[in-house]
């Protein structure tokens, strides 16, 4: 786990050019930290999950794509992700980092680097709601939209870990200077909750 300051020392590659752009401003953005694509690769290994996964698009031919099958099976593989567990080591890493990064007394939000969506949790279980929070993220490269535009872009399903972004508080409406000075756009300044900020 990165607070933007150790991440803006990362390629660009592995954090995301927003991340750096991001960390550029850190005084000014509410306390956050960037849990590295790395993060995500254990959990998918520790699982099995690309085995799983392989089987359960076993039957896809992407050259002559039956969409109804796969409507069908992205939810399954959705369940997989939201269903499979952390381990124990993985959870209490992640549990210091939130500690570490201010994050453990109020709600907060996740979505990844160059991406509008985004996933909350609430502060009355900050740790367990994050946790649940960045499962649900990971689980929507799964849905039947990102899969298909994996199979029409790559010609597969197969999926490219990537970082997230948390930071504390909820998403705010759009300030249309901040973001100008920023130079990250509004939705970014909306779903960081930047509204009001000196």
């Amino acid at each position: 786990m990165l607070t933007l300051t150790e991440a803006a020392r990362q390629p660009a590659a592995v954090v995301g050019a927003e991340t750096h752009r991001l960390a550029a401003h850190a005084g000014r953005l509410p306390a956050g930290m960037v849990l590295p694509a790395a993060y995500e690769e254990a959990f998918y290994r520790e699982n099995n999950l690309p085995e799983q996964l392989r089987r359960l698009f076993s039957g896809l031919n992407p050259a002559r794509l039956d969409e109804d099958l796969l409507e069908t099976l992205t939810p399954r593989a959705a369940d997989l992700i939201r269903t499979s567990a952390l381990s124990d080591d993985a959870v209490q890493i992640f549990y210091r980092a939130l500690g570490n990064a201010r994050l453990t007394g109020g709600n907060l939000h996740l979505r990844r680097p160059g991406e509008r969506e985004t996933e909350t949790a609430s502060a009355a279980a900050p740790g367990t709601a994050a946790l649940h929070a960045l499962k649900r993220l990971w689980a929507r490269d799964w849905s039947f939209e990102a899969v298909l535009a994996r199979l029409d872009g790559h010609g597969g399903v197969g999926l490219d870990a990537r970082p997230v972004l948390l930071f504390a508080g909820e998403p705010g409406r759009p300030d249309s200077a901040l973001a100008a000075e920023l130079g990250v756009g509004t939705a970014l300044v909306n779903s960081l909750g930047l509204v009001g900020l000196p």
